[in-house]
């Protein structure tokens, strides 16, 4: 089995591929100080857990990570635990098959890549990805593959924690749907701000991206991922497909391309 691993600046999500198959799924917080013991306590704990596993062995790891802390002790965590495994790691030198056309390719964080070649692999090109993550992130991939551009846009989460912390009568609320758009009360005029506004931007955005990326903009397809994506997806007109595990997938791509 294939454990594929995805850190991000909020959340790890971690999912074990059987073939083609995500069948067993977690989502941590992710915590820059913990070390790689601590990880290897965390992972083994939540593997061990797992009545789909009992006997099974993990004889891969794929993994990327946006936060260099974590991906050292990760990195470390592979090393002392899991030395017979062959392990993965998306960073420079790794095949990923996606030419990257940005001014420093270097600065393009590596789930985006790995999330642009999912794409590419699901849908085809052209398509633009929309992560909604801590940031929300929106890729524009070519039709013939390649990471041509993105938009970068404060994620759900931490405006909604932004407008808690400035408004002395405001305070986080449920991130559910409301009864209606003109709402009656705070609580609801919160969540119809922050649901219908995040559509709102997303359709803007997308619409601009697609007109640059195609001749007929309706070529293009937009795939939506990452933890908030729920909550923006119905309510969003751009969204063509959600897929929850663009990510791990991605990254049992690139572990096949790399070890084949």
């Amino acid at each position: 089995m294939l454990l594929a691993i995805d850190v991000g600046n909020t959340h790890t999500v971690l999912g074990l591929f059987e073939g083609d198959e995500v069948i067993e799924h977690w989502r941590i917080a992710t915590d820059a100080r913990r070390t790689a013991d601590e990880i290897a306590v965390v992972l083994q704990g939540l593997l061990g857990q797992s009545p789909l596993l009992k006997g099974a062995d993990v004889n891969g790891i794929a993994l990327c990570s946006t936060v260099p802390s974590v991906l050292n002790e990760m990195r470390e965590m592979c090393r002392r635990y899991y030395g017979d495994v062959t392990a993965v790691i998306v960073e420079p030198g790794i095949r990923t098959g996606v030419p990257v056309r940005m001014d420093n390719p270097k600065e393009v964080g590596s789930d985006r890549i790995v999330n642009a070649l999912a794409a590419i692999q699901l849908y085809g090109g052209p398509c633009i990805i929309v992560d909604f993550g801590t940031a929300t992130s929106f890729d524009a991939v070519s039709a013939k593959g390649e990471y041509i551009g993105a938009v970068t846009a404060p994620g759900i989460e931490i405006s909604v924690d932004a407008l808690a912390a400035a408004g002395a009568q405001l305070h986080k609320v449920e991130l559910i749907r409301p009864r209606s758009v003109i709402a009656k009360n705070t609580v609801e005029a919160l969540q119809s701000g922050i649901i219908y506004g995040f559509a709102g931007q997303v359709d803007g955005i997308v619409e601009r991206m697609a007109a640059e990326l195609a001749d007929d903009p309706d070529d293009v397809t937009v795939v939506a991922t990452g933890s908030a994506a729920p909550l923006v997806v119905s309510e969003a007109r751009s969204i063509d497909v959600h897929e929850p595990w663009l990510t791990l997938i991605g990254l049992r791509l690139i572990y096949h391309r790399n070890t084949a």
